[in-house]
């Protein structure tokens, strides 16, 4: 049902967003302590719940199934959330270990809807199933789709077709949960549900607007190719000659520690968008190269590659990824301030990435001082490259909200089922 217009105080009509984190050992104590911080941002009732977990707290599938008790109001807020291998809150990041996030949204002028989606195989093929009925058809302009996911049981790839087809330009951010490492061992919430396997989220639109800053910490060496033969992952030929034989070439141009990265961390990204006259960094979605065959000069590549795509090829460390950061997060302050984050990183970063603790956290709040973020360690990140959703490993995925043109009242589907 949608929320009365009176829900909020007229005078207050700006996106409002708090954070909270945790590292109590009671689970008890660590989401009053959350909750807590995440409300003193707030000057009235939240619309919109995100809630993380550690898998080192055993009771989290209890602990959020009494979410909507816990949070109150009338209604009470939209909620997803799920169990993560770490949590991420403010400027601080708790890679391993008791850790709970609470992130609260005061979206004036927003519609949420909320959605628990489900993959099953049919006769007729794969299928997702848990749509809201509010979502049939064009979805509203300026939408972005919020997505939480086990990683064993959901194929987002898959959800990107889908979305590519019926809704194309809709962004869709988000990570996929890290609680567990088996099927069955992630819990997921939504709403007063919770759910061992498949995604929650919610589609945002109206007056918030989500944008998105996706750091998949490469840069580029060497110049582009075109693929010029190729099948399935393998890479034959890039511009008319061997493919192994085009990186020998860049390799001896490179220098001594760029030469230790192409060893150890040598990537490839294809251009998401091949309607551009020149290609630069960020331009790429970025995978592993996991193989090469010196005799026949063929590589092999982490994704489906085909000819007359351009690519190029990457390196990644700790000092290249805080770059690539740094220097999204400069273009996304240039055009204005959000009202708050939440944060999808991979696993893969933190302290197995970086030197120094609390990295992507802490560069975050530096562009944006008190910002209101929370988020947690992902098996996966989502987010657009281009115009083009994608599944990344070792990456930053950030959704920023800001206030959109127009008004109104908040309205918010209580229940998708």
């Amino acid at each position: 049902m949608p929320v009365p217009p009176d829900r909020h105080d007229p005078f207050c009509s700006s996106i409002r967003c708090g954070a909270g984190f945790s590292i109590a050992g009671s689970l008890e104590e660590a989401l009053a302590e959350a909750i807590a911080q995440a409300r003193g941002r707030l000057d009235g009732p939240a619309d919109l719940a995100v809630v993380f977990i550690s898998a080192a707290h055993v009771a989290a599938r209890a602990a959020f199934e009494g979410l909507a008790e816990i949070l109150g109001g009338d209604p009470a807020p939209v909620i997803i959330g799920g169990t993560v291998e770490g949590v991420l809150g403010g400027d601080r990041e708790q890679e391993r270990g008791p850790g709970v996030v609470v992130w609260l949204a005061r979206l004036p002028g927003a519609v949420i809807t909320p959605m628990a989606l489900e993959y099953r195989q049919t006769a007729d093929g794969g299928t997702f199933t848990g749509w809201p009925a509010e979502l049939d058809g064009r979805w509203p302009e300026g939408a972005t789709l919020l997505l939480v996911a086990d990683p064993f049981s959901f194929p987002v790839d898959r959800l990107i077709e889908r979305l590519e087809d019926d809704q194309p330009g809709v962004p869709l951010v988000g990570g996929m949960l890290s609680g567990g490492s088996a099927p069955g061992e992630n819990t997921l919430v939504m709403n007063g549900r919770t759910y061992d396997g498949g995604g929650v989220g919610v589609l945002v639109s109206g007056g918030v607007r989500v944008r998105a800053v996706v750091s998949q910490g490469c840069r580029p060496i060497g110049r582009p190719f075109v693929i010029t033969r190729a099948e399935e992952n393998l890479i034959h030929e890039l511009g008319g000659r061997p493919a192994l034989e085009q990186l020998q070439e860049i390799f001896g141009t490179l220098d001594e520690s760029d030469q230790r990265l192409v060893r150890h961390s040598l990537h490839l990204g294809r251009v998401a968008s091949e309607y551009q006259e020149s290609f630069e960094q960020g331009d790429f979605l970025v995978r592993n190269v996991i193989g090469a065959d010196p005799e026949s000069g063929v590589i092999a590549v982490a994704d489906t590659v085909r000819v007359g795509q351009t690519v190029q090829f990457h390196v990644r460390d700790a000092q290249t990824a805080h770059e690539d950061l740094v220097g999204l997060l400069d273009r996304a302050a240039a055009k204005g301030s959000p009202a708050g984050a939440l944060v999808f990183t991979c696993n893969g970063r933190g302290r197995r990435l970086f030197d120094e603790p609390h990295h992507d956290a802490s560069v975050l709040q530096r562009h944006f001082a008190q910002l209101p973020a929370a988020g947690f360690f992902a098996q996966g990140e989502i987010g657009p490259i281009g115009n083009r959703n994608c599944l990344h490993g070792f990456t930053a995925s950030i959704a920023l909200f800001e206030q959109a043109e127009g008004g109104g009242p908040v309205r918010a589907a209580r229940d998708p089922a």
